[in-house]
């Protein structure tokens, strides 16, 4: 990664612009409300990108700090894509003192296996054992 390029865990330097505009246009937040992306910003472990003070890339982390850990709302904005970003993000997330030692940590994706496995994600080894309550709609709807 550039070293003009900086992570940070410090909610106060988010853009919640840049991250809602992102997230709500994306296939898997496609209309999210900029209230629920707040929401999920202050109840998660949320992890900016920024080169010269403007935020280049985001993930966040629902996770007890113990036992389980989800990673959600990865993006790296298209113009700062291949430089290594994504990878330097990974690393940070995983190395974070407060993600270590977790049973299961898991993420969903369509479209970015190959970066997941190489931080050793895999696919669920009995997903027959899993089960979710999921409701598409509950970004868009009004609270």
């Amino acid at each position: 990664m550039d070293p003009a390029f900086e992570i940070s865990t410090d909610p106060a330097r988010l853009d919640i612009d840049l991250i809602h505009e992102w997230l709500r246009h994306s296939y898997w937040a496609e209309g999210r409300r900029r209230s629920v992306v707040e929401r999920s910003i202050g109840n998660s472990l949320c992890f900016g990108v920024y080169v010269n003070g403007r935020q280049v890339a985001f993930a966040r982390v629902v996770s007890d700090r113990a036992v389980f850990a989800y990673l959600m709302d990865v993006f790296v904005v298209p113009e700062f894509r291949g430089r290594g970003i994504s990878k330097a993000l990974m690393r940070t997330i995983l190395d974070h003192p407060e993600l270590q030692h977790l049973r299961s940590f898991l993420l969903a994706t369509r479209d970015a296996h190959g970066l997941y496995e190489q931080f050793g994600f895999r696919a669920l080894a009995e997903p027959e054992c899993w089960m979710a309550i999921q409701d598409p709609g509950s970004d868009t709807r009004a609270m």
